[in-house]
């Protein structure tokens, strides 16, 4: 029999926000995140806006030597891993952690070490880049490094599927327990690839909107006007475990995991199939998995990041999935206000399907002024809403055609 698993620690670090009831807040108040970009100089860039956490100083959180051999990617990671780890109340001195799982995510990894040590091979030469350099930029070193940090020696490593990856990496960690592979996990992603490359690379891929005169509604997630995504940086963390271990130890549950699906679309490298077949499949596989049927779903945080193609194809996957029941689902896009967080995207916006859950309560999708006749769902437009919410999804999807979609669903015992 198939093991239960619940969610009881989470943690967030955004631009939105670095506790989750903050985060979530100004989720619900349709606060955004997204703002100029100040990290660096952005007159030679076509896009000069992003979700930028603003007046971070690593040393609040790190020693200054400490701090000098993470990437920021890792240090997101590690900030919002001790959050969820705080907020989940275990005593690792009591568990077994050889039975403590990490599995994490990010869908490029250490762009700013990379970048910063080529710079320093082009003008000073091979012998000075850092002996740090590959540790600090391979993107499973937030893993390795949460794992040394609270010393968990179960499953221990990372995956990428672009902007799937934390999707993925957190329905990995459920089917670690559930199958008895671990008892715990902490799960989820981080990315940190606001910088001038990177912004270069999307924009003139002519994937991210270029609204930089009003950043704060330049992502508009199913509107008519949408014009690309904005980019976002930051972490999301979870802490899944055994349901019957968490029962017994008194612990507060969020929720439940209930299901999961992945698919892929086999199309295209970046864009989505444009019927949506693979968003499809995914949230009907995650609704077998659950044993429930597509009526009983209430809520779908979509991937939602305000492509013209990509909205639409979310669209039409939700309604070819659900039927006349599309319209009677409450669905939004948590990127509206936080930007895209790429490998990050799919952590934090299952803690924002989380908290729908569990308090009868779904976001809007701010900036919402035009509809668009093709993308005709309930999308919870500018205002959050209450309504009973037991079972919703939170959908992935990434360039190269990865789909991943988790179902939670309300803990009642």
């Amino acid at each position: 029999m198939k093991r239960r698993v619940v969610v009881t620690g989470m943690g967030v670090f955004t631009a939105l926000g670095t506790e989750v009831e903050e985060f979530y807040n100004n989720l619900l108040n349709g606060v955004s995140g997204i703002s100029t970009i100040e990290r660096f100089d952005t007159s030679e860039l076509t896009v000069k806006i992003a979700g930028e956490i603003k007046n971070y100083d690593p040393e609040k959180y790190f020693e200054r030597n400490e701090a000098k051999r993470l990437d920021r990617f890792t240090q997101y990671a590690l900030i919002a891993a001790e959050s969820a780890m705080k907020d989940s109340g275990l005593d690792l001195n009591t568990v077994d952690r050889d039975k403590f799982a990490v599995i994490t995510a990010s869908g490029i990894g250490g762009m700013e070490t990379w970048q910063a040590n080529y710079k320093i091979m082009m003008e000073k030469g091979t012998r000075r880049v850092s002996p740090l350099f590959i540790p600090m930029m391979i993107s499973d070193i937030a893993a390795g490094r949460i794992s040394i940090k609270w010393d968990l020696k179960g499953p221990n490593y990372s995956l990428t599927s672009a902007c799937a990856s934390s999707g993925h990496a957190i329905g990995t960690a459920y089917r670690t327990i559930q199958y008895g592979d671990a008892d715990f996990a902490i799960c989820g992603g981080a990315e940190a690839v606001i910088t001038d490359l990177a912004i270069a690379g999307f924009a003139n891929m002519k994937a991210l909107s270029t609204r930089n005169d009003d950043p704060k509604t330049a992502s508009r997630p199913f509107d008519r006007d949408r014009d690309g995504f904005v980019m976002g940086e930051g972490s999301g963390m979870l802490i899944l475990e055994e349901y019957e271990h968490a029962v017994k130890r008194g612990a507060r549950i969020y929720g439940e995991i209930a299901g999961i699906g992945f698919s892929g679309d086999a199309k295209d490298i970046v864009a989505p199939d444009p019927e949506g077949n693979g968003a499809k499949r995914a949230m009907l596989s995650a609704i077998s998995d659950a044993g429930i049927k597509p009526e009983d779903i209430d809520h779908i945080n979509t991937h939602g990041t305000a492509t013209p193609p990509g909205d639409l194809a979310e669209t039409m996957g939700i309604k070819a999935a659900f039927g006349a029941h599309a319209y009677n689902i409450a669905v939004n896009s948590t990127k509206s206000m936080t930007g895209h967080l790429l490998g990050a995207a799919g952590a934090i916006e299952l803690i924002g399907t989380i908290k729908a859950v569990q308090t009868d309560t779904v976001h809007p999708t701010i900036n919402q002024f035009n509809p668009d006749p093709a993308c005709d769902l309930n999308y919870t437009p500018n205002k959050s809403i209450t309504r009973k919410v037991r079972y919703a999804i939170s959908n992935t999807f990434g360039f190269g055609g990865h789909n991943a979609s988790i179902l939670v669903k309300k803990f009642e015992g």
